[in-house]
């Protein structure tokens, strides 16, 4: 392209110019700036006080919630689908088999192709923790979990999670998280959806319409 004062230069070279004009304006600054953690970082909450915030706000984004028992899991599982008219579900390829009831197929996602998620009725599978704070759930491609193409084109998602897999902050999440620094994370707040369009709240945009958490109760 043609250089302003005269000449010619390319892209490279415009791209060695921003950067040397940033380098050479961060010359001499602190190589490390103090990041104040004054907020809170930890609930210090009992368990089941993280359950009952974790139930009440995941309610408030619209997904359904079901606490249980894991040995009503199946049974519940079975009782959603016919809900949902739901009778073929996507699965990663280590979910437990004792998760899905009779009457109900899980297609194991053993490189399925979107088109193939998409015509699915929905998808079954567990999380890596939940927190409280937000109702958020969190999926980082860990056990029962699968890839993350999985949750996303299905309409409805369930999702097994464990009392013990609730946290109560963001950065509780966060810190129980370092190990998937490099994996891609899914939080997972409700059912997709945006009010982009004319200010009108429209779910399924992004991922699943409806969201439902079976919730599995601890063993006391």
């Amino acid at each position: 392209m043609a250089r302003a004062g005269g000449g010619v230069t390319d892209a490279g070279d415009a791209k060695e110019a921003v950067l040397g004009r940033i380098r050479a304006a961060l010359a001499g600054a602190p190589s490390e700036v103090a990041v104040p953690r004054a907020y809170q970082r930890a609930s210090g909450a009992e368990r089941e006080r993280l359950v009952h915030d974790f139930v009440e706000r995941a309610s408030d984004y619209r997904a359904a919630v079901h606490r249980l028992s894991e040995s009503e899991l199946r049974e519940r599982v079975a009782a959603v689908c016919r809900d949902h008219s739901a009778a073929r579900l996507a699965v990663p390829p280590d979910l437990p088999e004792a998760w899905l009831p009779e009457g109900v197929t899980g297609v194991r996602d053993h490189a399925l192709t979107h088109l193939e998620l998409a015509n699915l009725d929905g998808v079954l599978t567990g999380c890596a923790l939940a927190v409280a704070q937000t109702g958020t759930v969190v999926l980082d491609g860990g056990a029962h979990q699968g890839r993350r193409a999985l949750t996303l084109l299905p309409d409805l998602h369930l999702c097994v999670v464990f009392e013990r897999q609730i946290v109560g902050t963001v950065p509780e999440a966060v810190a129980a998280l370092e190990g998937a620094a490099r994996r891609p994370l899914t939080l997972i707040s409700g059912p997709s959806a945006t009010s982009d369009i004319e200010l009108s709240r429209v779910e399924g945009v992004h991922g699943p319409r409806n969201l439902v958490l079976l919730l599995v109760r601890s063993a006391p």
